[in-house]
C-alpha cells in the first residue's frame, strides 16, 4: 500500500474547506492513514522545504507557510502520490482543471491550497517530517 503526504495550507485552513478536501481523498480510495491539525515554526518551514532555499521564492513561501495552521495528512492507498496529485491539479490554479482542488478552493499560485509529494521516496521524508511511526495506522 502506498503512501504519500498532502497538506492543506494556511489559505485553505482560514476558508473551512479542510472537510471538503479530506472527503475528496476518501471518495478517489485514498485512506486517511493520519492527519493532524498543526501551526508550523519558522524553523520548521524551512526545514521542510529546505530543498527550495535558493530559490527566489523561498521566503514568500515560509511566510505564507507560517501564516497560520495547516492540516497534515498521511494518505494511503494504490497509487496513492499519483491520485492525490491528480485531484490537486495544476500548481497554479488558473490551469488547473476543473473539479480539482486548486481549481475550486485556490486562490493564486502562491496561495495554492494543498502541498503534495512529488514522489514516493520525498513521501516517506516527508511522513517522517511530520508523523512518527506509531501515528499512522
Amino acid at each position: 500500500m502506498e503512501q504519500t503526504l498532502s497538506i492543506i495550507k494556511p489559505d485553505a485552513v482560514a476558508k473551512n474547506v479542510v472537510g471538503q478536501i479530506l472527503a475528496r481523498f476518501e471518495a478517489a480510495d485514498l485512506r486517511i492513514a493520519a492527519t493532524k491539525k498543526t501551526r508550523l515554526s519558522r524553523v520548521d518551514a524551512e526545514a521542510f522545504y529546505a530543498i527550495h532555499a535558493e530559490r527566489p521564492f523561498f521566503k514568500d513561501l515560509v511566510d505564507f507557510m507560517i501564516s497560520g495552521p495547516v492540516v497534515v495528512t498521511v494518505l494511503e492507498g494504490n497509487d496513492a502520490m499519483a491520485k492525490n496529485r491528480d485531484l490537486m491539479g495544476a500548481t497554479n490554479p488558473a490551469e488547473a482543471e476543473a473539479g480539482t482542488i486548486r481549481a475550486d478552493f485556490a486562490d493564486s499560485i502562491d496561495a495554492n491550497a494543498v502541498h503534495g509529494s512529488d514522489s514516493v521516496e520525498n513521501a516517506k521524508i516527508e511522513i517522517a517530517f511530520f508523523f512518527a511511526e506509531r501515528e499512522i495506522y
